[in-house]
């Protein structure tokens, strides 16, 4: 096998995806960061310029917000950054965290047991948030000034950390049309429906619940988002025919299908031979199940196995032509 093949595999393995973000997106997403931490320190500061009880040096914040800022300017739609995941997540994990502190403390289990009761208890509060791990943790195992404050964790600094940075979460993303938080307030501009072609059987929203049931794993996506996904990708499938008129070498194609069936093969040469039954075509597979296979069949039998031509971009994803790529 070849290197790239093991490279694909590698990345396959590690869960290494391509990215789907252009730098202008990344870029954003830095900025917001910063400033989002920025509001944390100054909020905080705001609220308790001499510190908490009287005692200066006490914590101004929390290190799990960085986590937090992570996921509201660079994850703005995702399930895990929604506004009660952010709420619910750190005040409820700083709860179990200090509760678990005050009942068993000095254990060296301690901090174990807040992690995993914060974990149980934002899943049933449907809260999910990750940096509520280490707020809980942080009750534990932050020292003596943060034990000296108990119950009061809760409000400073975690509550004011929190409505700190989420405030600038919501006024820096309204800046940007396509990322504005809550991600109910998202108003992407979906291109009129096409005719839908008749399909034998039509993917619907109770599809992809059902679906999500069955895997029974907590996947970072809304409901919301996930519909409006579907729907854009039913457009974009509805504008293009099947099977391509001509095979031409050099050129990529796809066989359109799903997961690990997905595949992509570049033609690299076909005999164009008047004879259907010797006109064949050598290919080999760049993308997908097969990755890096070389192979050869009728020019017929490719035609049928193609769905469509693609283009690769930039960032290793593959795109399908259109009359405008022409």
């Amino acid at each position: 096998m070849s290197i790239k093949h093991w490279l694909h595999e590698a990345r396959l393995l590690l869960g290494i995806e391509r990215s789907t973000t252009r730098h202008g997106e990344k870029l954003i997403s830095g900025l917001g960061a910063f400033l989002g931490i920025l509001a944390v320190y100054w909020g905080t500061r705001w609220c308790f310029p001499d510190g908490f009880m009287h005692t200066a040096g006490t914590l101004i914040m929390v290190t799990s917000m960085g986590a937090t800022a992570v996921l509201l300017f660079a994850v703005p739609q995702g399930a895990l950054s929604q506004p009660w995941a952010v709420i619910g997540g750190h005040l409820l994990s700083a709860f179990v965290g200090v509760t678990c502190q005050q009942l068993v403390p000095d254990q060296t289990w301690t901090p174990a047991l807040a992690v995993g009761l914060a974990v149980a208890v934002m899943h049933y509060a449907r809260c999910m948030h990750p940096p509520g791990g280490a707020t809980a943790l942080a009750a534990v195992i932050g020292g003596a000034e943060i034990y000296k404050l108990e119950y009061f964790y809760l409000v400073a600094p975690i509550l004011i950390n929190v409505v700190s940075i989420m405030a600038m979460a919501i006024a820096f993303n309204a800046f940007f049309p396509w990322r504005r938080y809550p991600a109910h307030l998202t108003r992407r501009q979906i291109a009129k429906p096409t005719v839908t072609a008749e399909r034998q059987f039509e993917l619907t929203q109770e599809d992809f619940s059902a679906a999500m049931e069955q895997l029974n794993s907590y996947v970072d996506i809304t409901a919301e988002n996930l519909t409006q996904l579907l729907e854009l990708a039913k457009q974009h499938a509805e504008k293009n025919i099947t099977h391509p008129e001509q095979i031409i070498p050099g050129h990529f194609y796809s066989n359109g299908k799903l997961g690990n069936l997905w595949s992509v093969r570049q033609v690299v040469d076909a005999a164009n031979h008047a004879n259907a039954n010797k006109d064949q075509v050598i290919f080999k597979v760049v993308a997908g199940a097969g990755g890096y296979a070389t192979g050869i069949c009728l020019r017929s039998e490719f035609r049928q196995w193609a769905r469509y031509e693609v283009i690769p971009q930039p960032n290793g994803h593959w795109k399908k032509l259109t009359d405008d790529d022409v």
